[in-house]
């Protein structure tokens, strides 16, 4: 009876997942702005607090903060658009200048290849011009996220107002021994110092390659530095995402010469501050797999489109806190972690089999 009861509540659960994850998917119009409020927030608290340290009330340092990010994404946004506009126009140029030079590479290849069928229609399942397309998809995406900048900032406002009072909240409904009270403030903690490095991190990423492209002579740095501020927050394959695009348009415009030297630019940049200054200024790691870091950058764009790729790890770090919270999902959570993390747990197991013997 016990076992069928349990296979019943593990068929509940994992339908309320699924009901739950496209719940999700369905409200995302809804969902992506909030998203984006508490991540502004998150990025931002840390210069309100100091403000609030300084003899600012806490209405005004919040206020002030939100003015400063509307001012400084409205300079980018007004600056940036005009780009997008003018790349969105041109790409289908740039499409059929790109699907001629492939063109004229497989006709050079097939002059010392005979009957090779795979050359001969590789025209045919290659789309070059699919990566330079989904550059500005994804900038056209954010910036129709964007539209709902009011419920954005004023959300955000009122997340910042209630950071103040969260803490007393929390104490007097969980108690000032809560272990999970402390597990959460840690997190929030770590979390808003990941989310401020990276943010600082991307948008010297973005200056230095808008830059560089300005200085090889490639049209649309502005658009370049802002595709690599914003794909800096994907892990793993946002670098290259970025990249791919401004090379081709560098080997269309400029040579091949040109687009290899762009292409050591930004992989000169992306070694410099993914494997040396970020881990340096992170002090920590995000305690998650590499598999489950890109299985969650391709699951929450599913659910959340661009919006979900870009805050994939603060999510997936977000869910495994949940899982970590409740001792029938502790496992689920230790799957997700790190290596470290396992090792952790597996340490504090032996110590317990140890004591009980």
């Amino acid at each position: 009876m016990s076992k069928s009861i349990k296979s019943t509540n593990a068929v509940i659960t994992i339908a309320a997942v699924v009901v739950i994850i496209f719940g999700m998917q369905a409200a995302k119009v809804l969902l992506v702005p909030f998203l984006l409020a508490i991540f502004f927030a998150l990025v931002t608290v840390r210069p309100m607090l100091w403000l609030q340290a300084h003899r600012v009330p806490s209405v005004l340092a919040a206020i002030t903060v939100v003015f400063a990010l509307m001012l400084f994404l409205a300079t980018v946004g007004s600056i940036v658009g005009t780009s997008i506009g003018a790349f969105t126009a041109a790409l289908p140029d740039y499409q059929e200048q790109l699907n001629s030079l492939l063109q004229g590479s497989v006709q050079f290849v097939q002059r010392f290849v005979d009957d090779d069928i795979s050359l001969a229609n590789l025209m045919e399942f290659v789309d070059p011009g699919r990566a330079m397309g989904m550059a500005a998809t994804l900038l056209n995406a954010m910036r129709g996220v964007l539209t709902n900048v009011f419920l954005i900032f004023f959300t955000m406002v009122f997340i910042l107002l209630e950071v103040s009072s969260v803490q007393v909240k929390a104490l007097a409904a969980f108690g000032r021994g809560a272990d999970s009270f402390h597990r959460a403030s840690l997190f929030l903690q770590n979390l808003g110092r990941y989310l401020g490095i990276k943010t600082a991190v991307s948008i010297v990423t973005g200056l230095i390659v808008g830059v560089m492209t300005w200085a090889i002579g490639l049209d649309f740095p502005l658009l370049w530095g802002m595709l690599a501020f914003l794909l800096n927050y994907i892990p793993t394959i946002g670098s290259i995402i970025a990249a791919v695009p401004a090379v081709m348009l560098a080997l269309i415009q400029l040579g091949p010469a040109e687009a290899a030297t762009t292409a050591m630019g930004f992989v000169g940049i992306n070694l410099v501050f993914g494997n040396i200054i970020e881990p340096r200024l992170m002090g920590f790691g995000v305690g998650i797999s590499p598999l489950v870091i890109f299985v969650g950058l391709i699951f929450w764009g599913w659910v959340f489109g661009p919006v979900g790729m870009l805050l994939s790890v603060p999510l997936t770090m977000t869910l495994k806190l949940a899982l970590e919270s409740d001792e029938r999902t502790q496992w689920i959570a230790i799957l997700l972690g790190s290596e470290s993390d396992a090792q952790h747990a597996l340490a504090i197991r032996n110590q317990g089999e140890e004591s009980s013997d």
